[in-house]
């Protein structure tokens, strides 16, 4: 690997510096290989390339009018005033509406392509999170402990917020512990419960926005995923469980 494609593979602000670039291939090849390189490693600035390529197609699609003679003749008349005829002005106008509405509603979709891509990488990176505590039984927990008095403040000082607990072993979810990790780019507590022989993870951090959300499950690589948020925080659950017993243990958590 070359030094250039070295720097590229950790350097994001470049990358996102020559997107729109490399998007209209105005790139020397070496350049587009080294971005290309990047994008291969970086899930977030392949999102801000895809965004930007959902952005380009959605105004492409936008409508375009080509102006009247009779307009064009106005305009090119500088001699004297030309009194534009309300017929022109309505047309005028019609086209103006018609690319605001369309710019407008190209934005509100890649403002919902854009979230939707964020979560599916949320997504992804709390089941790798999982994936690899679980094949890691030392690194599974940071402090062990059934007492969810023990494991929430084992976390003060390790996070800037303090993540909920809650004894689910009288619903057949008892809690093993809790741990540090890193997902969505930020330290994050995960709290450990069992169901049976199945490890459950739950992933916590501060909610982007106070409003709670609505639970969204998803399968990804063989394991049910569940994300809702509650009282600021946004929670992430992952496990092997069916649907029916993880959407159980998750109404356990969201009274």
């Amino acid at each position: 690997m070359s030094e250039a494609i070295a720097r590229m593979l950790v350097n994001c602000p470049l990358v996102d510096s020559v997107l729109d670039a490399y998007g209209d291939a105005e790139l020397r090849r070496l350049e587009a290989s080294e971005v290309r390189a990047h994008l291969d490693v970086c899930p977030a600035c392949r999102q801000r390339a895809a965004a930007r390529e959902f952005l380009g197609r959605l105004i492409r699609r936008v409508p375009h009018y080509t102006a009247p003679d009779r307009l064009r003749v106005d305009v090119a008349t500088t001699r004297r005033p030309t009194r534009v005829s309300p017929r022109l002005l309505a047309l005028a106008a019609m086209v103006t509406l018609a690319v605001s509405v369309g710019s407008g509603t190209a934005m509100r979709a890649v403002r919902a392509r854009q979230a939707a891509a964020a979560m599916t990488a949320i997504a992804q990176d709390v089941v790798s999170s999982h994936v690899r505590a679980s094949m890691d039984a030392a690194h599974l927990l940071d402090v062990r402990s059934t007492d969810h008095h023990t494991v929430k403040p084992w976390f003060l000082g390790k996070l800037d917020f303090s993540p909920p607990v809650d004894d689910l072993a009288p619903l057949g979810f008892p809690l093993l512990g809790g741990r540090l990790d890193y997902v969505a780019g930020r330290p994050v507590a995960a709290l450990v419960y069992q169901r049976r022989q199945h490890t459950i993870n739950v992933f916590v951090w501060p909610a982007t926005n106070n409003s709670d959300a609505p639970t969204d499950t998803r399968s990804l690589r063989g394991f049910e995923v569940c994300h809702w948020t509650r009282d600021g925080m946004a929670f992430w659950a992952v496990a092997d469980l069916n649907d029916l017993e993880l959407d159980e243990f998750v109404r356990a958590l969201t009274p």
